[in-house]
C-alpha cells in the first residue's frame, strides 16, 4: 500500500540546521530512511517536501480524493495553518503527525499543533526515529491493529 510522506518548511535545509534539534541526516538520508523504512513494514512511500502551503494542501486534497494515508512533519505550519488543518480533515485515510523534534520541550509557541486535533497520532521528540515509529502505527492502523 502506498502512503503519502509530506514534509513541511525548511526541513529541505536540514544539513544547515541545528542538529543537537533536528539530527545529523540531511533530507536527502531522511527521505531514504523513510523510504527504506516504510519498504520493510510492506509500504511504499511517496515522500514529498514543500516550503509552500499551497502545495501542502493541494497534496491533501489530493491523498483525500484517494483516500491515501498520509504522515505529515507540518513544520512550522503545525502551529498556525489552519488551510492546512482543515485540507487534513478531509482525509478518508489515516494521518500521522510527525516530528523530529518534541515540540513540547521547545519554546511555548511551539507547543499548539492545530494539526493534532485531525490527526490519528503524533509522534515527535524521536529524531528520524519519528518517522519509523510513524511507520510502524501506520501499518498497524491500517491492518487494523490498533
Amino acid at each position: 500500500m502506498k502512503i503519502l510522506v509530506i514534509n513541511g518548511p525548511n526541513l529541505a535545509r536540514l544539513d544547515i540546521r541545528d542538529s543537537s534539534i533536528y539530527g545529523d541526516l540531511n533530507y536527502a538520508e531522511l527521505k531514504s530512511l523513510i523510504e527504506n523504512a516504510a519498504s520493510t513494514h510492506g509500504l511504499e512511500a511517496d515522500v514529498r517536501q514543500s516550503d509552500d502551503e499551497a502545495t501542502i494542501i493541494g497534496w491533501l486534497h489530493s491523498a483525500a480524493d484517494a483516500k491515501t494515508p498520509v504522515i505529515i512533519n507540518p513544520a512550522a505550519f503545525t502551529h498556525y495553518s489552519y488551510a492546512i488543518r482543515d485540507a487534513a480533515e478531509l482525509l478518508k485515510a489515516p494521518l500521522i503527525e510527525v516530528h523530529l523534534s518534541n515540540p513540547m520541550a521547545r519554546e511555548e509557541f511551539r507547543h499548539t499543533s492545530v494539526i493534532s486535533g485531525v490527526a490519528h497520532g503524533t509522534i515527535g521528540g524521536f529524531g528520524p526515529n519519528s518517522y519509523v515509529l510513524a511507520i510502524i502505527a501506520m501499518k498497524n492502523l491500517l491492518s487494523g491493529a490498533n
